[in-house]
């Protein structure tokens, strides 16, 4: 049932760019994600056409989404005698995206210059990722690949996908650890190495039911919520021996 809406939702794109003389139209399959505590994940589907054809010598497309920023600290670990090992230098990070992805019909850096990528963001390797304390370069990279391991920053992990030479569409997977709020998308139009249109999209990620609960909880009174897992992980322990002495 998705499947076709999403479907008939791309075949009427054209009809809408050309009646609106928009050389770009791009929309988003849903504009609200849930997080309850079973969720595992989501994916949205990108989707839209141009007025040319997409491909080598004509248009392409890049799809370019970010989340919610916060403050990251990034520490190094020394070892003390060789026998424990215990917090060093650190890097702090503001501004850090809770979320990245980018993909095009073909990687930024091939679409763009170099000083069009910087200064659009577009590509990890150009994130404006600014830093206090330690200056080492490996602190960045450490971040990276921190993040990209989570699932939460994704570089060209898949291509958009080109259908009938004017439509396209991209999945944006969103990983089971993503932060909740809100999520700009940027569909960008490239055409002999320039950006000559985009369309800005937004859609929202909020916890429902006993995951909103706990996070309030935790946020608010993160007192009452350190004794509660206290409690709980004893709780737990005792019941546990319990069991194995039966057993």
């Amino acid at each position: 049932m998705i499947a076709r809406l999403l479907l008939a939702l791309v075949l009427a794109l054209p009809a809408v760019a050309r009646a609106q003389d928009l050389p770009l139209v791009a929309a988003l399959s849903q504009t609200a994600v849930e997080v309850s505590t079973g969720f595992t994940g989501a994916s949205l589907m990108v989707f839209g056409s141009t007025e040319g054809p997409i491909g080598p010598g004509g248009d392409e497309v890049l799809v370019v989404a970010r989340g919610p920023t916060r403050p990251i600290v990034v520490r190094r670990k020394v070892s003390v005698a060789g026998l424990i090992w215990v917090n060093g230098p650190s890097a702090r990070f503001a501004q850090v995206p809770g979320f990245y992805f980018i993909s095009g019909t073909r990687p930024a850096w091939q679409l763009l210059p170099e000083d069009e990528r910087q200064r659009n963001s577009l590509g990890l390797d150009s994130l404006p990722l600014t830093s206090t304390g330690a200056r080492s370069p490996a602190f960045r990279a450490a971040l990276l690949g921190l993040e990209s391991q989570s699932g939460l920053w994704i570089e060209d992990a898949s291509a958009v996908e080109i259908a009938g030479s004017r439509l396209f569409h991209a999945r944006l997977p969103l990983p089971a650890a993503v932060p909740t709020g809100d999520y700009q998308v940027e569909v960008l139009l490239v055409r002999s190495r320039r950006i000559v249109a985009r369309q800005e999209l937004a859609f929202r990620v909020d916890r429902v039911g006993t995951a909103d609960r706990i996070a309030t909880v935790a946020e608010d009174q993160p007192f009452l919520y350190g004794i509660a897992c206290i409690v709980f992980a004893a709780l737990a322990g005792w019941l546990g021996s319990v069991l194995f002495r039966r057993g």
